[in-house]
């Protein structure tokens, strides 16, 4: 506790000094592993609201219901119907929501990042024993693996409504692990994306009308491209298309390497030899967005 201890000044002197008894921090210093992790705790858990207000739980958590609900559905009429399969493919099921996920990252990662940038609170993240890549990775990391949840959760209901439907075990297992594997994919391209996006500006209603934008209007150009050019016979064209929408990126590499059927028009998927050019786009973009980001964030802690 400081202590106030005026000395007694000298005839004629005004001058007052005083002993506040400062101390030197003696304790445990956990150092930058530490304070990444709880960055990184800290960030997961307010993706969702927890710590936060009830106003910042109500859409993050409505948006993992509406996730989860239509699976829980499809499982209650394969166990009342006792269908021999699954109306949706585990890997088709992010596709048919993918406007549900880009909502949620559209209003998550400006949360993430935008605060610390309007408050201009990331100088004193880089005054501590953490450094630019620590902070960009415990973000990054904690918004992927929030949209992680996000998606794998309704994999999760569909694949215990499968084998609570007694369908093939074997079967369901390959086709949620090939699912799984799909959403990670996504979750890192999405999370690198949307955190690039809301990391240019402090403001929030900019950065989530920025995100939505470019999900948004990069899937629905790209769709309408891959529609003329079916209409046209130019089938050879729609795969190389895809290439230029998160969407169809993660629809072509799952199409190309997970067994899954094509979302484009006539089905018309990317072959295994267009598939690694998916795939190394879809890693390319990964590591761009994460180079983006500590070029970004060096630039703001200086």
């Amino acid at each position: 506790m400081a202590v106030d201890q005026p000395l007694a000044p000298r005839p004629g002197d005004q001058t007052r000094i005083h002993n506040i008894g400062y101390r030197n921090y003696d304790g445990p210093r956990l150092g930058r592993a530490y304070a990444r992790r709880s960055l990184y705790s800290q960030s997961l858990r307010g993706a969702y609201g927890l710590g936060r207000s009830v106003k910042s739980k109500v859409l993050p958590m409505l948006l993992f219901v509406v996730m989860c609900v239509p699976a829980a559905i499809m499982v209650a009429v394969a166990v009342a119907t006792k269908a021999k399969d699954l109306p949706v493919d585990y890997t088709r099921y992010a596709i048919i929501m993918q406007a549900v996920i880009s909502l949620y990252v559209a209003s998550q990662a400006p949360q993430s990042v935008s605060r610390d940038l309007r408050f201009k609170t990331v100088p004193l993240y880089f005054s501590r024993p953490i450094e630019t890549a620590d902070y960009v990775r415990a973000k990054y990391a904690a918004l992927a693996s929030a949209l992680f949840v996000l998606t794998a959760a309704p994999l999760i209901v569909l694949y215990v409504g499968a084998l609570l439907a007694k369908l093939d075990f074997a079967d369901q297992t390959e086709g949620v692990a090939q699912g799984l594997v799909s959403v990670t994919l996504l979750s890192l391209l999405f999370a690198g994306i949307g955190l690039v996006i809301a990391s240019v500006t402090p403001r929030r209603g900019f950065g989530i009308a920025a995100v939505i934008a470019v999900l948004t209007i990069s899937y629905g150009a790209v769709t309408t491209l891959q529609a003329i050019a079916e209409n046209q016979d130019a089938t050879n064209a729609i795969p190389w298309i895809g290439l230029f929408s998160p969407v169809t990126l993660i629809d072509g590499v799952q199409s190309a390497f997970l067994g899954a059927t094509s979302a484009f028009p006539g089905g018309t998927g990317p072959s295994h030899g267009q598939g690694v050019v998916y795939v190394l786009a879809v890693l390319g973009l990964i590591a761009a967005t994460y180079g983006l980001l500590l070029r970004r964030y060096r630039k703001v802690g200086l």
